[in-house]
This record gives C-alpha cells, structure tokens and sequence, in this order.
C-alpha cells in the first residue's frame, strides 16, 4: 500500500518521520479541542471541539493559519441507530468551503464487544479490499498506533511523562503519511474517549 498518496492534502505529507507535539485546551478556551505544534513549538494544526460548531458530533481541523482544512462528523439517523458501530466521516475542504469525502471510521458501539477493531476506509477506494488502515492499542492510555492494511504502522502515539500528564502527548507520523489525516483521526479518538473536543 502507498501511503504517500495523501488523503486531504499532498502538503501535509512529509519526506521524513514527523513528531507531531499534542496539547489539549480547556473546554471554556474555544469549546475544547487541542492544539499540535512540531518539536519547534510552530503551530501546525488546531481542534476545535463541539463548543465552535454548535454541535456534539461536529470536529474541525485547521491549519496553522486557522484555516478549515477537514471537517469531521459523526453519521446520526435510524440506519446508523440500528447498526452495530458508529461511523464518523471526514471531509476535506477547499479554500470555498466546499468539502468531500475522504474517509470514514468506524468504531463498535459501548454496547458491543470492543474486542472488534476500529477501521478507516480511505475515498476513494484505494488498493485494499475491505479497509486501509485499522486502530491498534489504547488512546485513553496515550499507547496506540494506525496500521495500515499490509501491517505497517504509519502513526505511534507516545505520552509525554515529564509534563502536562494526559494533556500532553505526542504522535509520530511515517514519511509520506498524511499529518492532517493522522490529526483528524486523533481528533475522533480524542471525542470517542469523551476527553478535549467532547461537550
């Protein structure tokens, strides 16, 4: 599988590993959410949590600049009422606002044995038959990691034991994933775990 291939957008990819620095904001400080700098303290991606967008199942990731680059939201009705997961869907957006899809996760409902995975479905379709990258290990205890569909892992969460507890963590991204991707995902973890970007 070609992980170089982005999935918002070819600028958030990276020809070498990437240590991408994750610090949350109180829920009164913008609705929640958190904030990623590099190891240089540059602010390379925002969250805003549901306080922003006026909605419980509503993520938005910026750019440094504050600009919308993906829009993430959690699919409600009675089709998704009676399934056995949830499914969060993420949309890239361009500089008009306009978004489209580019993937969706899926996580087993709290009533369901967790021993299923959560996995991510890239659009379109790309070389896997049934899913492109699958969630390993635990976020609540900063310790997962997003294996693609041959095995490779192109995304390790760490925590950050000296400072800021929970508060503080960090990811690092393979060369040639996509960063803003890999964020929008942690972002939906992050609401799963009722943690930052939950009301």
């Amino acid at each position: 599988m070609n992980n170089s291939i982005p999935v918002v957008s070819k600028i958030f990819c990276s020809s070498t590993p990437t240590m991408l620095m994750i610090r949350r904001r109180p829920i009164v400080v913008n609705g929640g959410g958190f904030v990623v700098t590099d190891l240089n303290h540059n602010v390379i991606f925002v969250i805003d949590g549901c306080g922003i967008l006026g909605s419980k199942r509503e993520l938005m990731v910026k750019d440094g600049e504050g600009e919308p680059i993906l829009f993430v939201s959690r699919k409600v009705g009675i089709v998704q009422a009676l399934s056995t997961r949830n499914k969060w869907n993420g949309y890239s957006m361009d500089y008009q606002g306009k978004d489209k899809l580019v993937f969706s996760l899926t996580d087993p409902k709290s009533c369901i044995a967790t021993s299923t995975p959560m996995r991510i479905h890239i659009e379109p379709m790309r070389h896997c038959t049934n899913w492109d990258y699958e969630i390993g290990g635990s976020f609540a205890d900063r310790d997962c990691r997003i294996i693609d569909c041959t095995g490779k892992t192109v995304a390790q969460m760490g925590k950050k034991d000296l400072i800021g507890g929970k508060d503080f963590y960090h990811v690092e991204v393979q060369a040639g994933c996509d960063q803003a991707f890999i964020i929008g995902v942690m972002a939906i973890l992050d609401n799963i775990n009722g943690e930052s970007t939950r009301c």
